[in-house]
């Protein structure tokens, strides 16, 4: 019995020591927490928490549109989860949104890319009471609350002002563009379609997929001129596809060829600073990531909203390179 007796004394000090022991280093842990907390700059406590649904995760441009919608993060009080495919998918784009559904996240900032897919998704979340915002890519035909971004058709047809005045006229040329089913590359095809039927000496001789990424638009760019020798000028429509591209004119060493293509990536100004591109359109991702955020703030204040929001579009050469260079990062007002 005394043996008994020690064993439960035993045991019970046992528990003690432990439990004293977690308390302590809770207790510590919770003191290393507020202490990182009170080192923190002064941010707005977050009251709503929306979810940026990029096209592909880690691509240069939606990261200029994530640190866009950072920038706006610190001043308002909201919380940005930045969350999409690892490279682009649209099915995985779609599961993305669902998600951000069933979460009954406060607000989902996202693309439209595919009208006949992403409509229904984004009619869900407005009859479940979320508010959604097309950027970058438009779905004009959902019940989304707005649009921000590039006037797509507009860049097209600027590129294909800037491709006739480059090549005064005359010109055999291919076209990279990111996706088929894409609705702003749609648009962004089109618009050069109707920019260069004003001059008769331009012919579109094939229009390639690049999938968004270098290497297929490289590959793509040595089909189109082993298959098309005529060809003397190229278009690329998504933010890889003029780097592909001059890969494969610097390759063959042919310096006659005209080049223009999207976004400002510091290789696309690289190549352009080196006469390997002759023209790049410009948008402002950081702009429509910043004002994205500030916008659907707005919506959920239940403050009065433009439908459409276009950002800046143009397209520059190697003249503009000083400027352009200085804001690529443009810069935005506080709000």
């Amino acid at each position: 019995m005394a043996y008994y007796r020690k064993w439960v004394y035993s045991f019970g000090l046992f528990l003690l020591i432990l439990s004293l022991s977690l308390s302590i280093a809770f207790s510590a842990k919770a003191l290393q927490y507020n202490r990182k907390l009170a080192k923190r700059p002064n941010t707005p406590a977050a009251s709503y928490h929306f979810v940026l649904i990029p096209e592909e995760m880690d691509n240069d441009y939606w990261r200029l549109v994530e640190k866009g919608a950072r920038a706006a993060e610190k001043k308002l009080p909201v919380s940005i989860e930045y969350n999409g495919p690892e490279q682009a998918d649209i099915e995985t784009h779609l599961k993305k949104i669902d998600m951000a559904i069933a979460s009954k996240v406060d607000g989902i900032i996202t693309q439209g890319l595919n009208e006949s897919q992403f409509t229904p998704l984004i009619n869900k979340a407005i009859a479940k009471g979320i508010p959604v915002i097309t950027i970058d890519t438009d779905a004009p035909n959902s019940q989304r609350i707005a649009y921000i971004g590039t006037d797509n058709y507009l860049s097209g047809y600027l590129a294909g002002q800037a491709l006739i005045k480059g090549t005064h006229g005359q010109a055999v040329v291919g076209i990279i563009t990111g996706r088929f089913d894409a609705e702003h590359q749609k648009l962004r095809v089109q618009g050069f379609r109707d920019a260069v039927k004003q001059a008769p000496g331009i012919r579109i001789a094939a229009v390639e997929e690049s999938n968004i990424t270098r290497i297929e638009a490289a590959e793509k760019a040595s089909k189109i001129l082993h298959e098309h020798p005529d060809v003397t000028a190229f278009y690329g429509t998504s933010a890889l596809d003029a780097i592909g591209i001059a890969q494969v004119v610097e390759e063959i060493d042919d310096k006659s060829f005209y080049i223009i293509g999207f976004d400002t990536l510091p290789e696309t100004l690289d190549l352009l600073k080196r006469g390997k591109i002759q023209a790049t359109v410009v948008q402002t991702p950081y702009e429509m990531g910043y004002k994205s955020v500030k916008l659907m703030l707005d919506i959920i204040k239940g403050k009065r909203v433009s439908t459409v929001n276009h950002t800046e579009t143009k397209v520059i050469g190697k003249e503009d390179l000083p400027l352009q260079e200085a804001t690529v990062e443009w810069s935005v007002p506080a709000p």
